[in-house]
């Protein structure tokens, strides 16, 4: 009876391994969404600023690439809606790559020049980060008016006041 109890509960030990193990091969794969805008800064202040333009139809891209070797496993693109902000879904935890969204292009003609250090926003696309949410918010990306509003100079001058005080 002791061999029927041990061989029942081997059996069963079995089983819940292999059930486990084929629900987890089976689970979804983690999706995330990585949310962000992109604007014109209408002022070159390097900045947004209250004169900031938020561009519709600008085209940005995702690109994660392993940390080691630098070969580029994943890339996807989108488009921002009216307010400038864009939405892009990525498949699978991205643990040992480091992932950028870039600028791709601006549909303005006079606000299209690229200014490197607002041309890209890293972001981490692992749950191995202490994150609960799926969601991932890049900073803001800016392309450059080609001439600054009238209003800019005025603008800035508040800034330099406030940095004065």
């Amino acid at each position: 009876m002791a061999k029927l109890h041990t061989l029942c509960a081997l059996s069963a030990l079995c089983f819940l391994s292999t059930l486990s193990a084929a629900l987890s091969h089976s689970q979804p794969k983690p999706t995330f969404i990585i949310q962000g805008r992109v604007y014109c800064d209408t002022c070159r202040a390097g900045f947004e600023t209250p004169a900031t333009l938020y561009v519709q139809g600008a085209k940005v891209r995702v690109e994660c690439r392993n940390f080691e070797t630098g070969v580029v496993s994943y890339r996807g693109t989108g488009t921002t809606d009216e307010k400038g902000t864009y939405e892009l879904k990525v498949e699978d935890d991205r643990e040992d790559e480091i992932c950028e969204v870039a600028l791709v292009s601006s549909p303005l003609k006079e606000c299209s020049e690229v200014k490197e250090g607002r041309d890209r926003a890293r972001i981490l696309l692992t749950h191995n980060s202490g994150m609960s949410s799926n969601v991932r918010y890049a900073n803001s990306l800016g392309f450059l008016k080609d001439v600054p509003l009238p209003t800019c100079g005025q603008l800035l001058l508040q800034y330099a006041m406030a940095d004065e005080e």
